[in-house]
């Protein structure tokens, strides 16, 4: 695990964090450099049909062991981070022998991560713990799904007569702002089924999303000086202010929902006087919800246009990803696979429906089925991100044993 350890903190250093908005892919420089370095080392341990196009996605090839003509597999894993907290000289800490206490930030005076408030953290005693200083987040989402597969990918090599099918690797940018699977050819690819490394905890293996648009409101006003303002003046700011506080909190705010049920997030506003942009996020496990909270956004508008004379509101919805659920039902044995392959590595399976999504969504959606891995992620895009090194080498061994699975099965 020391390996693996190391290799997860050296990732993590390397600024990846995705710009949106960006009009160039990848959307930060970072990603391309993390690449050169993962491409190098896949280069280095012998797999094969290494590649890093000029888009900045990896490519590589774990070839079968011998005699095994099962169906081609991916695992795949995104280099960027989020642009919600800061990825800007990370520098992971690491709390070997967790005591079960509280931690606390070395850079960062108040910052504390409790046990108390976080029962997943709690049940760690004893394992290894990885945090940044506090001034950042750590990279973990998805930097422990890299090293993972990276950590696997090495096992396997290392160990020619361990039972796989062909795997091809796949590791891809900008994932964090919903263009992880632009640049990815399929057919180049060429798996019948795919992996991502990207969940939460240990042994969870999520076979259902959320299904998700993206809202931008454009509320336009009208500027004047405010000296002479009276009777002529629309506020866009203040229009805007009264679009939010109209969005429903007790029923359809992710502060307020769990399990189930959908939500409105509105996570982005700037502008001024004469226009205003309102980002919000549609989310639901039922991809028809979708239209029904684009239609209320678009009720409102409609009312405070009445309401204040001079105002105009648009709202435009863009598709964002799809509930993986559907597509998965073309290829049981993903799922299936990976719930055996989780309990041959001694690890408790638990199927699950994720309140977000993944690059596994918009590949199963483009039809690779792709069902969504745990690889130790704690707290993403947070400045109280962790990860724990027992949970990641868990995640290996569940990659090892899932190539085992699928090189069992014929046609």
């Amino acid at each position: 695990m020391n390996r693996l350890l190391e290799s997860f903190c050296k990732y993590v250093r390397v600024d990846t964090m995705a710009v949106e908005g960006s009009t160039t892919y990848p959307s930060s420089p970072g990603q391309l450099v993390l690449g050169r370095m993962l491409a190098d080392e896949l280069q280095a341990m012998g797999a094969q049909s290494v590649e890093q196009t000029p888009e900045g996605i990896v490519f590589a090839t774990i070839p079968a062991s011998e005699g095994a003509v099962s169906p081609v597999i991916a695992w795949i894993a995104h280099v960027d981070t989020s642009p919600e907290t800061s990825g800007h000289g990370v520098h992971p800490v690491v709390h070997a022998l967790y005591s079960g206490d509280d931690i606390f930030y070395p850079a960062v005076p108040g910052l504390v991560l409790r046990a108390s408030k976080d029962p997943e953290l709690a049940r760690l005693r004893g394992s290894t713990i990885i945090t940044s200083d506090g001034t950042t987040l750590l990279g973990a989402d998805d930097k422990a799904g890299v090293a993972v597969i990276m950590e696997a990918a090495r096992r396997l090599l290392e160990n020619p007569t361990l039972p796989r099918p062909t795997i091809r690797i796949c590791f891809t940018c900008d994932e964090e702002i919903g263009r992880g699977t632009d640049h990815v050819d399929l057919a180049k690819l060429g798996a019948r089924v795919g992996y991502t490394l990207d969940g939460g905890g240990t042994g969870e293996i999520d076979s259902a999303t959320f299904s998700a648009d993206l809202a931008i409101v454009k509320v336009r006003g009208i500027n004047i000086h405010p000296s002479i303002a009276k009777g002529r003046m629309v506020n866009a700011v203040r229009l805007a202010g009264i679009f939010i506080d109209r969005l429903p909190r007790q029923l359809l705010s992710p502060e307020t929902t769990s399990e189930d049920q959908g939500f409105l997030h509105p996570y982005r506003i700037d502008g001024g006087v004469e226009e205003t942009r309102i980002q919000i996020l549609l989310r639901d496990f039922r991809t028809e919800a979708l239209a029904e909270q684009a239609r209320f956004l678009r009720e409102v508008a409609r009312h405070l246009e009445l309401e204040f004379p001079g105002a105009h509101i648009d709202v435009e919805t863009r598709a964002q990803y799809r509930n993986m659920a559907d597509g998965l039902m073309c290829e049981p044995r993903a799922v299936s696979l990976a719930e055996m392959a989780t309990r041959r590595a001694g690890v408790a399976p638990r199927v699950t429906r994720v309140r977000g999504g993944t690059d596994g969504s918009r590949f199963t959606e483009k039809g690779l089925p792709c069902p969504n891995l745990s690889c130790g992620e704690h707290n993403p895009h947070s400045p109280l991100e962790w990860t724990c090194l027992e949970e990641m080498d868990a995640a290996c061994r569940v990659l090892l044993e899932l190539a085992a699975c699928w090189a069992d099965v014929r046609g």
